[in-house]
């Protein structure tokens, strides 16, 4: 049964002017522009000033305080019912500069001459691959049979797919009815394209395609033992049973050592060796720049993080125009739409304002409390940090410091890094004091780095060498810390 009563709830809600700032801190440098040019798309009434003058933003550093603090009481929605308004609030003053152009320094002396980077036009991986399929003298069955199969290869230049897959497509796609016998004969023309190993349906089979070739156009060079290795003893190679092949080829340590010379002066992934114009290369665009100037750090954000951004005045001219009759519904149903893109449009310039300012205290934040590394550049500077400990500082969520630290590089004296890369974990030495996890697994690169390639080291003597230096870590822990660094087993990085 239905009934009506009276319920008093207390709620808390983001308003959309909160919700817009959250998504603009959280996506990069990069997506920015893109961000801004689709709001300036959607809302006539925003549009990006003319002719800015990058000079116009001043030398000194960015001084945080002097920004305005966003106030989503103040940015309200328009009341439609509402006819009473200010137009001096909506319509700008041509002699008044937007503050928000005045009050940082948000570019570095790199970003002042702004250069597009050329691309040069070229063909594509498949579009070399087809043309050199037709160059051979092929009659059309076997042509489409080898369109087919070159554009089943990836673009590292392998072969992923069955032929019998392929067989029944062809069937089905082209109407051409062909065996696994025509198109392995079909496969082997194209596995004499360049670059060598092209259309290798494995690992395998790519470097025996390579060895093959390098033999043919170098008769007087043996490569008899390097092919056998590979097509005898792959999975020893692949493991580095070195041991188990010198005995079982019946081959001397040295001649292995030879054989696997040329064999690793091999090229993996084919593919890789030829540009692919269709391809997204895809570009580091550091957010803040940090310079060390006499022992002094200096922080500034990149340019396209504080666009120059401006109500439309031709918006305003036809607010001021509606405003004086509006007594007409049509006038009044233009007035609003106005006000309401042009609040739009005030919302969005001050949610890249204060996105500007969380960026810039984050990240100065961030260089005070890592201030020796930036400093050095020694990775053992580091200190713990995590999240929290920048929240504590900056009076922020820490929510809000994790969606500044995504996605965000810093360029550094010392090479361009992910602002994530700086928050580590801590542990104790063995005389109290705290020293970041990244600390430990800088040494734990060094050690390794410095190991003898013949014999390397083991997790548990790694362990012992961290637990002697004072890091008394579990070994699971250090087997946990070389997988974070890409670093295989002992056993794979032994060497001849």
């Amino acid at each position: 049964m239905l009934n009506q009563r009276l319920q008093q709830k207390l709620l808390q809600k983001l308003s959309p002017q909160q919700i817009l700032l959250m998504k603009l801190l959280q996506i990069p440098t990069i997506a920015l522009e893109q961000r801004i040019k689709q709001e300036i798309e959607e809302n006539p009434a925003l549009e990006i000033e003319e002719g800015a003058d990058e000079s116009d933003s001043s030398d000194d550093e960015y001084d945080a305080s002097e920004e305005d603090d966003f106030d989503a009481d103040a940015e309200q929605e328009y009341d439609s019912t509402d006819d009473e308004f200010d137009l001096d609030d909506y319509i700008p003053d041509d002699d008044d500069i937007p503050d928000y152009r005045l009050n940082a320094n948000n570019r570095s002396s790199d970003d002042r001459d702004n250069h597009d980077i050329p691309f040069s036009q070229g063909m594509s991986f498949q579009e070399i691959l087809i043309q050199q399929l037709g160059f051979r003298k092929l009659d059309e069955r076997k042509y489409k049979i080898g369109l087919y199969i070159i554009g089943n290869i990836d673009d590292s230049g392998y072969l992923n797919r069955q032929l019998d897959a392929m067989t029944d497509d062809l069937l089905f796609v082209a109407n051409l009815k062909t065996n696994k016998s025509e198109m392995l004969e079909t496969l082997r023309i194209i596995q004499d394209f360049d670059p060598p190993g092209v259309g290798a349906r494995n690992l395998q089979e790519c470097l025996l395609i390579q060895l093959e070739k390098l033999q043919k156009d170098n008769p007087l060079i043996d490569y008899r033992l390097p092919i056998m290795i590979i097509d005898r003893f792959f999975n020893e190679f692949t493991k580095k049973h070195y041991s188990k092949i010198i005995k079982r080829a019946e081959i001397s340590e040295e001649a292995l050592r030879t054989a696997l010379e040329e064999v690793l002066k091999l090229n993996p992934k084919p593919g890789n060796t030829l540009s692919d114009s269709s391809k997204i290369d895809q570009y580091v665009m550091p957010d803040f720049v940090i310079h060390n100037n006499d022992g002094q750090l200096e922080l500034s954000l990149s340019s396209r993080n504080a666009p120059d951004l401006r109500i439309s005045k031709s918006y305003a001219e036809m607010l001021e125009a509606y405003a004086e009759n509006k007594k007409s519904k049509t006038n009044k149903d233009a007035l609003v739409f106005v006000k309401q893109k042009i609040d739009s449009a005030r919302w969005f310039i001050d949610a890249i304002k204060q996105r500007q300012n969380t960026l810039y205290l984050t990240m100065k934040a961030i260089m005070e409390y890592q201030k020796e590394y930036f400093l050095s550049g020694d990775e053992t500077q580091l200190r713990p940090m995590i999240l929290k400990d920048i929240a504590e500082i900056v009076s922020l969520d820490i929510s809000t410091i994790s969606r500044v630290a995504n996605s965000k590089y810093v360029q550094t004296p010392f090479g361009t890094f992910l602002l994530k890369s700086f928050f580590s974990e801590s542990m104790l030495m063995d005389d109290g004091e705290e020293v970041s996890t990244r600390e430990i697994k800088k040494i734990l690169s060094n050690c390794i780095e410095a190991e003898k390639k013949s014999k390397p080291l083991t997790d548990e003597e790694l362990t012992s060498i961290l637990t002697e230096k004072g890091y008394n870590i579990a070994r699971r822990t250090v087997a946990k810390y070389r997988e974070q660094l890409s670093i295989p087993v002992a056993r794979l990085r032994k060497e001849l």
